[in-house]
């Protein structure tokens, strides 16, 4: 497989941060009311939008300088950068527990402490740790060993549960393997799934994963939800392996795969931004929308990239 150099590496980071944004924004633009939202998909049609992410890509800008800084997940860093983000704009969709977490670690070094302690010690298992990940599956594409533990560690500064670190694991492994595709290297969808289900610890999402298999592409989508859920509950294990399955049936297909994941509802900005993430690193840039690269608002532009900014 071919060799990569670090500068190349964070471009592969940026192409699946890109994805996430843009999945990001797609979905959130379908929080309209239902009819509405059922007749623009019907048609194909993006409700009226001003391309805007939520916090899925706020929180995944950190783990990108992370990267940039260090060459790996530092969490003390983006402890401290998530803290930062929320500081400028709490206004990007995040959830109640997460408004509470982040506040805290503003004013405190000690996140391990703030994380641990959700849900009487047994952490979040909330789908924030999966909706970041991708990116770090497409800097260490080449390393599953390293794609699994800086996943895990990125999703433990604010999701300490088991479930949410499969979760993330799940994801990364799964852009990882995407990404390896780019390259050249020949993986069937099956093996595709199998090395997923064969690098996810065991969990609600590992065993959801397998019953993937035994779900078409053909199956109408609230089939499909009634399976593996849309993130309605906004926990992993109901996020991830909807995602998961959209990404496996369109792998190499960018704008299918958001359209499918967006037809689920449920947590659409979240699941689109994991399917994008991981989707993107396997289509072509030619065929991903140009109107949705250009009006997508610009992560590496915005105050959550930039230093010393507010």
């Amino acid at each position: 497989m071919k060799t990569i150099n670090e500068i190349d590496r964070l471009d592969l980071a940026k192409k699946s941060l890109t994805g996430i944004a843009i999945g990001d924004a797609f979905g959130d633009s379908f929080f309209r009311e239902t009819e509405l939202v059922e007749d623009a998909i019907y048609n194909n049609a993006i409700p009226e939008t001003q391309w805007r992410y939520t916090d899925d890509t706020v929180m995944a800008i950190p783990l990108f300088k992370s990267l940039e800084l260090f060459q790996e997940i530092n969490q003390d860093y983006i402890a401290k950068e998530f803290a930062n983000n929320y500081d400028k704009d709490s206004r990007r969709g995040y959830g109640p527990s997460m408004h509470r977490k982040l506040m805290e670690m503003k004013l405190s070094s000690d996140w391990l402490s703030i994380t641990k302690a959700s849900f009487n010690g047994e952490g979040s298992m909330g789908n924030g740790g999966a909706m970041r990940v991708s990116l770090i599956g497409a800097y260490f594409y080449d390393d599953f060993y390293k794609v699994s533990e800086q996943a895990k560690i990125s999703c433990e500064v604010t999701h300490y549960n088991k479930e949410a670190v499969a979760g993330s694991i799940t994801v990364a492994i799964a852009t990882a393997l995407c990404t390896r595709m780019y390259f050249g290297e020949k993986i069937t969808k099956k093996d595709w799934l199998n090395t997923l289900i064969e690098y996810t610890p065991e969990s609600e999402i590992r065993y959801k994963l397998i019953k993937i298999k035994q779900l078409p592409c053909n199956y109408h989508i609230k089939t499909i939800v009634s399976a593996l859920g849309n993130g309605v509950k906004m926990l992993t294990q109901d996020t991830v392996p909807f995602a998961i399955w959209n990404v496996y049936h369109f792998m190499n297909d960018f704008e299918n795969c958001l359209w499918k994941t967006v037809s689920g509802l449920g947590d659409r900005d979240t699941t689109c931004a994991i399917a994008g993430g991981i989707s993107i690193m396997n289509t072509k840039k030619d065929e991903i929308p140009a109107l949705w690269i250009n009006s997508v608002e610009k992560w590496e532009e915005s105050i959550f990239y930039k230093e010393n900014e507010k």
